[in-house]
């Protein structure tokens, strides 16, 4: 393909990606094909002669397309949403089309300065104080791998890295039993492993953390010869939206010497709003580590996450490496790459700061307050519906409801509705019991499409033998 080709089919591609977004709410939310409907239209060889760009389009079409969930559908109520604004999607085509691997400031000076700056302006949005600094992220499974792999190095003096793990004792992390798994699995990545994961109960009406639960099981673990090492807690959980009370983590972090990491992936975006900051928020700044998903609730196109350090040191301690191939002479200059676990890394701020330029703030900010309002609606439709429980009430935009039945029943009442496909929910586990999770957060979604969504549940529902 030559450049003048790829001008025509760029051309064509973007009319057909307009297309796309304005019909796609008359496309099923959840794909409706079966396991190996796909795979089984793929040739089993790839091929020696080339193919022209009109027949693998073509192919594109009738083959991948019935098989995508549309993530950007405005009746899309599952998981959490990964948005993609239209300015946030031209900046990722920029950074495709310029495709430079911005591992060092030497790489692209203007990746390594962006970024600088983006993070600065997301740090002043969400009313951190001034010297916090950070970095962009792929997930927030990287930065909280990041965190934990931190507070491994603090706890043994940053001996793990250049001794290994023998010897160390148990090293104890603390959360709450709302925590996302991806908590677990950085605990199983860094070699603290699940069992000193340690998981305590929550309390009130938002599941928050219990801190004397927790200032207990410090305690025993000290008793009992063990190494406390760090302490995550949540904004924002997936599950129901649990969120910790900070001020009272941070107080017992701080005199048990323990480092903290914050895993705010989804309600982080909301904490631009300052009504949202001064409900969630307090106690923030006497975090070590945050994460939030701008890609997410913001509408940055994934991949995209932000990882605040309230003193980058200790990360740079247990992540950088520098061998001679990778020293920049000269200037000191900020290189990312040592602050995160990737070497490789894309220009992830320029969508950042087409996003906030395109919209700004207050654009943003009226999208999530809607949001949690149509949110507040929808549930008390729902509640009102006969033999219907709201299980956990709104936290921001997210809370779990049954239908009435037995865990079977809220399992068939899902299946039912992602294969009508007008709505797209997912069910959860709350206290024992299977509930289904209604969350709203996609960009372009409006109150008609929510309110909508209370019709097809008593539909569907009434449908259920």
């Amino acid at each position: 393909m030559d450049w003048d080709e790829f001008a025509g089919w760029g051309a064509r591609i973007s009319e057909w990606a307009a297309h796309y977004h304005q019909t796609i709410a008359d496309q099923p939310v959840r794909a409706q094909t079966q396991p190996g409907d796909i795979a089984r239209q793929l040739p089993d060889t790839p091929p020696d002669a080339p193919d022209g760009m009109a027949q693998i389009l073509d192919d594109f079409e009738r083959i991948v397309m019935p098989g995508i969930t549309h993530w950007q559908h405005p009746r899309f109520f599952a998981y959490f949403p990964a948005n993609a604004a239209p300015p946030s999607m031209l900046a990722d085509f920029l950074v495709t089309t310029i495709a430079a691997q911005c591992m060092l400031w030497q790489t692209s000076p203007a990746a390594t300065e962006v970024e600088g700056v983006m993070v600065d302006w997301l740090r002043q949005a969400m009313g951190l104080p001034a010297g916090f600094t950070g970095v962009i992220q792929d997930s927030a499974s990287s930065a909280t791998l990041s965190a934990v792999l931190t507070m491994r190095e603090r706890a043994t003096g940053f001996t793990g890295n250049r001794d290994g793990l023998n010897g160390k004792g148990n090293l104890r992390i603390y959360c709450s039993d709302q925590v996302h798994s991806s908590i677990d699995r950085a605990c199983w990545v860094a070699g603290i492993g699940q069992e000193n994961l340690v998981k305590l109960p929550t309390c009130g009406a938002r599941f928050a953390l219990d801190t004397e639960a927790l200032k207990a099981a410090i305690a025993a673990d000290r008793a009992a010869g063990h190494q406390p090492a760090g302490i995550i807690a949540v904004t924002g959980a997936t599950g129901v939206g649990a969120a910790d009370e900070l001020p009272g983590i941070a107080e017992i972090a701080a005199r048990e010497g323990l480092y903290t990491h914050l895993d705010a992936a989804w309600a982080g975006s909301a904490m631009i709003c300052p009504e949202f900051r001064a409900e969630f928020w307090p106690g923030v700044a006497q975090f070590d580590s945050i994460v939030f998903n701008p890609h997410k609730w913001m509408g940055a196109q994934f991949d995209c996450s932000i990882q605040f350090l309230r003193d980058a040191q200790p990360q740079l301690d247990t992540l950088k490496i520098e061998p001679e191939y990778l020293k920049t002479s000269g200037s000191p200059v900020t290189n990312y790459s040592e602050w995160t676990i990737p070497l490789g890394r894309r220009f992830r701020a320029l969508k950042i700061w087409f996003l906030i330029r395109a919209y700004g703030l207050d654009g943003l900010r009226t999208r999530i307050r809607n949001h949690v309002v149509w949110a507040e609606e929808i549930c008390e439709v729902i509640r009102n519906m006969g033999g219907f429980e709201i299980v956990t009430d709104p936290i921001l935009s997210l809370f779990t409801f049954r239908c009435p039945g037995d865990d079977d029943r809220q399992q068939r009442l899902v299946d039912a509705l992602n294969n009508d496909g007008r709505i797209y929910l997912t069910q959860g586990l709350h206290n024992g019991r299977k509930v289904i999770r209604f969350q709203v957060g996609q960009f372009d979604t409006t109150r008609d499409h929510v309110m909508m969504a209370a019709d097809v549940i008593a539909e569907v529902h009434a449908s259920l033998a």
